[in-house]
């Protein structure tokens, strides 16, 4: 075990390092550093709006500064990004997409606490009837992502494959914009990108639909090893949701911090309204009746047909085994966390702007 662990949950606009270059990791990520910390995706709707609210939770931040481990957010392009720090230490915690969230668990390195997001992810083209219609043209896409997951599927369904289109590697928040110039043909994202591209030009359109989750994800060995660092850090998630669920002024409130982090990390301003960003998280996951779930108690297991699918396209490791998926999902640390709402403070708010 690790000395001190990171778990990365600090107010943005004071600690939050915007990266330098998009595949380069924000500095001072170290095993052995005295914090916890925790990779988020700041140009992500829902996810990185949740993640602006948990950076600024006074109460868990006192709560982990107890414990000796003060709380670091640390700002990703993509999640992919995130999963390679999570398996050698370096990051404690991240909110990730599904396929990240494989690739995170399934070498038995991760557990898997709670819905983020559930959704789904598009294929939006430029004057496309349907996907058989890119067919040799050119695709936006984040390899490794959850809207990649989503191409394949489409790409599957038309009867192509990768080989028949031109991929063209973006950040997502890229997208729409390279689509409006004329530089790509169509992408593959998730929100904000889709809803941006529709609202620029009524010749763009959503061809294809796929469903996707986001995740709170944790490194297993600090779950297991620092257990109250660990649930408090799934109790400020949890707050998280419950208090903008509380007030639209909340929210409101939420996705001003969120406009704020986007900004910090890309440089501008994210391509659509405040309003539409509050549409969104509320579709995505503040009106998913099950929210936070608690993903290892469910009937019908999540991620398996992912796997599945992705497995079956040879996008997973080899070594990549459902059973330790499946184990990742039994992680009780949400369960224990809602069953002492007052011992970790569910009902209570204190956030600093």
């Amino acid at each position: 075990m690790r000395p001190r662990l990171l778990l990365g949950l600090l107010v943005l606009s004071i600690a939050m390092p915007a990266l330098a270059e998009r595949d380069t990791p924000p500095v001072g990520l170290s095993p052995a550093s005295p914090e916890v910390d925790v990779g988020i995706q700041p140009l992500g709707v829902p996810s990185g709006v949740i993640s602006a609210v948990m950076s600024r939770d006074r109460i868990l931040r006192q709560a982990l500064e107890s414990l000796g481990t003060p709380p670091r957010f640390h700002a990703f392009w993509r999640g992919a990004d995130i999963v390679p720090l999570l398996a050698d230490r370096r990051l404690e915690a991240g909110l990730l997409g599904d396929v990240p969230t494989l690739m995170a668990s399934a070498r038995g390195q991760a557990v898997i606490v709670g819905l983020v997001k559930q959704t789904s992810t598009a294929i939006v083209g430029r004057r496309v009837a349907q996907v058989s219609d890119l067919a040799g043209r050119r695709i936006g896409y984040v390899e490794g992502s959850s809207a990649h997951h989503t191409l394949l599927q489409g790409l599957r369904s038309a009867g192509l494959s990768e080989r028949q289109v031109r991929l063209v590697p973006l950040a997502v928040s890229e997208m729409p914009e390279a689509l409006e110039r004329g530089e790509i043909d169509a992408f593959a994202a998730w929100e904000p990108a889709p809803s941006a591209a529709l609202a620029a030009n009524r010749a763009n359109r959503i061809v294809f639909r796929g469903l996707t989750s986001d995740f709170l994800v944790l490194d297993r060995r600090f779950a297991e090893q620092q257990p109250a660092a660990a649930r408090h850090l799934i109790a400020g998630f949890v707050r998280a949701l419950e208090w903008m669920r509380r007030a639209q002024a909340n929210l409101d409130r939420a996705v001003s911090w969120a406009r704020l982090d986007a900004q910090t990390l890309s440089g501008k301003a994210p391509p659509i309204s405040d309003r539409q960003i509050a549409r969104i998280t509320h579709e995505e996951i503040l009106d998913v009746p099950s929210a936070p779930a608690i993903p290892g108690r469910s009937t019908s297991p999540p991620l398996r047909k992912e796997f599945d699918f992705l497995a079956g396209q040879g996008k997973l490791p080899p070594e990549a085994r459902w059973d330790a998926i499946a184990d990742a999902l039994r992680y009780d640390g949400l369960y224990q966390v809602l069953a002492e709402p007052r011992r970790f403070r569910l009902a209570e708010f204190d956030y600093a702007d």
